[in-house]
């Protein structure tokens, strides 16, 4: 996966933009048809009292509400770190939206102030199909565009 290359074309895509859903419905696009270990591509969104609700996404249907005390999502709400999940079926109070999915990766999305925004979530239907490289190549293209957002 070229992230610099994506970087760009994201750049290019959502230049002067600062509507968060606007944001995260042309990353969700971009990201997902990038590559073709991305079985589901799609943001949660912060909607405060510990809760995350889907936001924009592609691929088959996704959980409609995540608290942050569950599952891979609520892992990366609630700790601010990045989750790297490389079988599903061994992380504790993992919420199985999509029987397909295999592994996983989780990023916080955070806005120019620091806050939090929502959760970038990818699935794939391979195990272990995510690394350190994706989780570098992803947060930057995350921090470049969500650091304009404020609130």
């Amino acid at each position: 996966m070229d992230y610099t290359e994506l970087a760009k074309t994201v750049a290019a895509l959502v230049e002067g933009e600062r509507d968060t859903i606007a944001l995260m419905a042309t990353l969700a696009c971009e990201i997902h048809h990038a590559d073709d270990r991305f079985d589901w591509t799609g943001f949660y969104r912060n909607m405060g009292d510990d809760v995350l609700k889907i936001g924009p996404y592609q691929g088959g249907h996704g959980c409609l509400v995540i608290p942050f005390s569950r599952g891979v999502c609520g892992a990366a709400a609630r700790t601010g770190a990045v989750q790297l999940v490389d079988d599903v079926e061994a992380f504790p109070g993992h919420i199985a939206c999509a029987a397909s999915t295999r592994s996983e990766i989780v990023l916080p999305v955070r806005g120019g102030r620091g806050e939090l925004l929502g959760v970038l979530d990818i699935d794939s239907n391979q195990p272990a199909a995510f690394n350190q490289e994706d989780a570098k190549g992803l947060q930057a293209i995350l921090d470049a565009t969500f650091g304009v957002v404020e609130g």
